[in-house]
């Protein structure tokens, strides 16, 4: 037990590893593109949040693809069954995955877990098995998530063009800003995530209302932001070799900071369910001797080996995506860069709220091909684009004959 336990955590560190260097080198890409960050910043700040959102939020997605893909009920005689499943599941989802990354394709791992999901299950039991009402849910978030980022990015873009960007006193404007944005950003990440946050059994004992401690840290967090803010622009001014829109990128790009670390954390708390639930559904099953029916409480070591493989896939191999990400589509400023990241994040935390496993590519592309359409003398690189869209089209029926056929392979072995 404890051997087969180490090898199929292994094989899901792969797995996470290749979902890494894909998912997670996207998700930073506009950061890294706009020179917000290098990309060791971006590996450093991956790997604290990425283990935060999968602890805070991980669950969710987990359990949806764990017990809401495949209809659980079919394997309840035949467990083992769903097992020799799941183990095929990572190891399709890890090929596929390595596959795309080496053409510096931004792929949807959470296309192709699902199309593993069904592709073993229509063999292993027939088409009955898969639970095609859930995966309508899932496909029509897969549809919503770029429309409605690159919505939000293109409104918040335009306000802010109009109101900052575009200001002949743009220095005045930018310190008339830096409270709204701060307070914007500090309240976009905490209304979604400050309860959850505090909820968390190590805060507990602390004798005051959870309500009210999401407050005094939204708040706190703000004012934090603002006067740090404040005091970099102030010593950018007595710069005179800088003039007023390179001040305006360089603070935009600190905000950028912090939005890339809202979108890395959204895609913990998202994507790294593709990694670990087939692994959750393994250990579950060998621990209980049972098929998981509905909510699975998950040990943080599984939420672990997902965020260490994760992690470590985006410093070996990440570049590549994040070249296509951050440079393939649009030019990136700090600016527009902030904006999209802004838009994936609330986009992807919501649907994490929620349990709905949606792609980090699908919000981060639909956001920065919005500002693409809205910013004048900017050409979108549509061959990108569509080479973009093209992967996340195949993918799904690629991971599910890749499942199909492993898991038939599996069947001589196991």
């Amino acid at each position: 037990m404890t051997l087969k336990l180490v090898l199929i955590s292994l094989l899901a560190i792969y797995t996470a590893w290749n979902l890494g260097a894909n998912d997670v080198a996207n998700s930073m890409g506009t950061s890294v593109g706009s020179k917000a960050l290098s990309l060791t910043q971006a590996i450093i700040i991956a790997g604290i949040l990425e283990f935060t959102g999968a602890i805070i939020f991980g669950g969710e997605v987990s359990t949806t693809l764990a017990t809401k893909v495949a209809n659980p009920t079919f394997f309840i005689d035949t467990p083992q069954i769903l097992v020799r499943g799941m183990i095929a599941v990572l190891i399709a989802c890890g090929l596929w995955l390595q596959i795309a990354t080496s053409f510096g394709l931004p792929v949807a791992s959470s296309h192709a877990v699902v199309g593993a999901i069904a592709g073993f299950s229509w063999v292993a039991i027939g088409k009955e098995a898969i639970d095609w009402g859930n995966i309508g849910v899932i496909g029509l978030g897969w549809v919503l998530t770029p429309i409605l980022s690159g919505i939000v990015a293109i409104s918040f873009y335009v306000i802010l063009n109009r109101s900052l960007f575009n200001q002949s006193d743009v220095l005045k404007s930018l310190q008339e800003w830096i409270p709204w944005l701060s307070a914007g950003i500090i309240a976009i990440f905490g209304i979604i995530v400050f309860p959850q946050f505090w909820r968390q059994p190590v805060f507990t004992s602390i004798p005051i209302a959870r309500s009210n401690l999401t407050v005094v840290t939204g708040i706190t967090l703000a004012i934090i932001l603002c006067f740090t803010l404040w005091n970099q622009l102030t010593k950018l001014q007595k710069q005179n070799s800088l003039k007023g829109k390179a001040i305006l990128e360089t603070i935009m790009g600190k905000f950028q900071v912090i939005s890339a670390c809202f979108v890395a954390f959204a895609h913990g708390s998202n994507d790294v369910g593709n990694a670990i639930a087939p692994l959750i559904v393994i250990y579950y099953v060998w621990q209980t001797n049972r098929v998981p029916l509905a909510d699975i409480t998950i040990p943080y070591w599984i939420l672990l080996v997902g965020g260490t493989g994760i992690v470590a896939g985006l410093a070996v191999q990440g570049k590549k995506v994040i070249a296509t990400v951050g440079e393939g589509i649009i030019d990136l400023v700090p600016s527009r860069g902030f904006c999209a990241e802004i838009a994936t994040a609330g986009t992807i935390l919501l649907a994490s709220n929620i349990g709905l496993p949606v792609s980090t590519s699908h919000a981060l592309i639909g956001s920065i091909v919005g500002i693409g359409l809205v910013q004048q003398n900017t050409e979108v690189g549509w061959k990108t684009v569509q080479s973009v869209i093209l992967a996340w089209v195949v993918t799904l029926p690629v991971a599910a004959i890749l499942g199909a056929i492993i898991f038939s392979l599996l069947g001589k072995f196991y």
